[in-house]
């Protein structure tokens, strides 16, 4: 006779720890933390005793011009990076999805950049963009189309162009992986109905294979805005903010506020305002999106 009821529970629960209790300890519980020093004046320094204080330092964080300029970077930031993902990632998928020579060296080779830390990826792109002995001014040089002498990463108008740059380049592995299985999905009688019918290659695409990958797209689109708005790591090693703020994304001015200036509460408000904005955003976004897709 199987078991059933309370005991069957616990003994789920009990299964689950080993997995729950990293999440919590790791995941929740730093999140949670963090929610709370929102609403404190917490600061560095072991003299310094922390207090509550409410909405101030949101109140404070509304009229900070610095913390909205970054945020406006950001979005910007995120929304160009997520939209040329998505649309380049989509052609090399459509092209890794060809029955081609050699197709697993290529879909081999377009994983190398999700295979590499941001750091690194950083580093190579720094090297890239060296004004004096850098690939790309060289290039350019051969080119007779510049002196080859541009200083792209401390160029006030070109700086954040050649981090978008970077961004895409470094997320489009994982999302080109995601949009190939969902096209692989696609039935293949699908796309001989349409061609027996007489669709093109265009039509074929836009009445068969998008709307079957919509919510793929929709899906990866969503999770890469979030990634790419809470990017932290390749732009501090490319530009670290700068120059002059051009490329300064809400989580390195976070990131400032706490540990170069020491002031955690204030750094913690910033934390859950671009939280709460995001998912304001995100869920405007897939309402309309669904909607759409509904009607």
């Amino acid at each position: 006779m199987s078991r059933s009821g309370p005991a069957t529970h616990r003994d789920a629960w009990f299964l689950l720890l080993p997995a729950l209790i990293p999440v919590l300890v790791l995941s929740v519980g730093p999140l949670l933390y963090g929610a709370a020093l929102a609403f404190t004046d917490a600061q560095s320094g072991v003299r310094h005793s922390t207090t509550f204080t409410g909405l101030d330092n949101f109140r404070a964080l509304r009229l900070d011009s610095l913390f909205w300029q970054s945020f406006r970077i950001g979005l910007v930031w995120a929304v160009c990076v997520t939209v040329l993902q998505l649309l380049l990632s989509l052609g090399l998928a459509l092209l890794l999805n060809r029955n081609l020579r050699f197709r697993w060296l290529a879909r081999t080779l377009a994983l190398v950049p999700w295979a590499m830390p941001e750091v690194v990826i950083g580093i190579m792109w720094r090297l890239v963009y060296n004004p004096d002995a850098g690939v790309l001014n060289n290039a350019l040089r051969d080119l007779r189309l510049t002196d080859g002498t541009t200083d792209w990463l401390s160029s006030m108008s070109l700086a954040l162009p050649a981090v978008i740059v970077v961004g895409v380049w470094a997320g489009m592995p994982q999302t080109t992986v995601v949009l190939l299985a969902g096209l692989q999905n696609v039935p293949a009688e699908l796309h001989e109905a349409a061609g027996l019918d007489g669709a093109g290659p265009w039509r074929g695409f836009t009445t068969v294979t998008w709307p079957a990958l919509r919510p793929v797209a929709l899906s990866v689109m969503a999770l890469n805005f979030i990634w790419n708005f809470n990017s932290f790591g390749l732009v501090y090693v490319l530009t670290g903010g700068g120059p002059g703020g051009k490329t300064q994304l809400p989580m390195l001015f976070a990131y400032a506020e706490a540990f170069r200036y020491g002031q955690f509460g204030y750094a913690a408000a910033m934390g859950l305002a671009m939280v709460a904005v995001v998912a304001v955003l995100l869920a405007v976004f897939l309402r309309n999106r669904l909607t759409r897709e509904d009607g």
